[in-house]
């Protein structure tokens, strides 16, 4: 299947200049979704690890069916003030100021491994602060899957030393 044509282009938004690369229609289309999963497991089928962690708020539409059919549990890093239990974060640079992301401080053991699963790479910013996340408690993060990749923004730039993977390039 050729997945890169399943994506809807969204010109100027959400801004003027910006050229939205939107995954709803592989969603809403069965076979298309079913295609992406099924994909994203078989990058992550040979490889040794304990979680699956999903970053807010798509990384949780793949992470959760990948840690399912991988047999493993699933991490959600979420924004500021959506998690119940004692939190650890980070701080992170956004376009126009900064956000916080947390996750539970007792979702990732030391020395559990871990994979980070997420829609999209466009400059990895949101990447790397989930994995301050991850190595502040000790976690290992041995790989990182994205369904889509925009190499024109560079983003594996900032991920350097890991071993990352995409579906689709654009």
């Amino acid at each position: 299947m050729n997945l890169k044509e399943k994506f809807r282009h969204i010109v100027d938004f959400p801004k003027e200049g910006i050229d939205f690369i939107d995954i709803t229609t592989v969603l809403q289309d069965k076979e298309s979704f079913k295609y992406a999963v099924d994909t994203l497991c078989d990058m992550l089928k040979d490889k040794d690890f304990d979680l699956v962690i999903g970053p807010e708020s798509r990384g949780f539409i793949f992470g959760a069916p990948l840690a399912y059919a991988l047999n493993k549990g699933f991490i959600p890093i979420r924004k500021k003030g959506k998690l119940p239990y004692k939190t650890i974060q980070v701080e992170y640079e956004l376009e126009y100021g900064t956000d916080v992301l947390e996750m539970h401080e007792d979702a990732v053991q030391p020395g559990q491994r871990v994979v980070i699963v997420d829609d999209l790479l466009a400059t990895g910013g949101t990447t790397v602060s989930n994995i301050k996340l991850i190595e502040q408690v000790g976690g290992i993060v041995t790989d990182i899957i994205y369904l889509v990749e925009l190499e024109f923004l560079n983003g594996r730039d900032k991920l350097q030393g890991y071993n990352v993977q995409s579906v689709v390039k654009f």
